[in-house]
């Protein structure tokens, strides 16, 4: 059977660094059966790692070496979000854990 793809979106400045090089800023992307890390999935989509925050993943927010697995859904968050926002979403704890 295969994997079910991982739908990632990219948010604030990692959106527009996809945009400027003509690249959308949601894809599903295929993982292995034992799923992989937020750094290395992020790494293969070229992303700046030292700019992630956070990585939310179906629906909550961890450290950028969180693992992912097949079917999951994924967001990168980069720095730069606003002071309250940042503790409401979790960012605040994610941000200085898992780096």
């Amino acid at each position: 059977m295969p994997n079910l793809p991982v739908t990632v979106r990219m948010f604030g400045l990692l959106h527009q660094f996809r945009s400027e090089q003509g690249l959308p800023s949601t894809v599903n992307v295929e993982v292995p059966a034992e799923g992989t890390t937020g750094r290395a999935l992020a790494e293969s989509l070229d992303l700046p790692c030292d700019r992630i925050e956070g990585v939310f993943v179906n629906r909550t927010v961890y450290g950028i070496d969180h693992p992912i697995m097949p079917g999951d859904r994924v967001a990168f968050v980069p720095y730069g979000t606003p002071g309250p926002h940042r503790v409401f979403l979790g960012l605040y704890g994610a941000g200085r854990g898992e780096r």
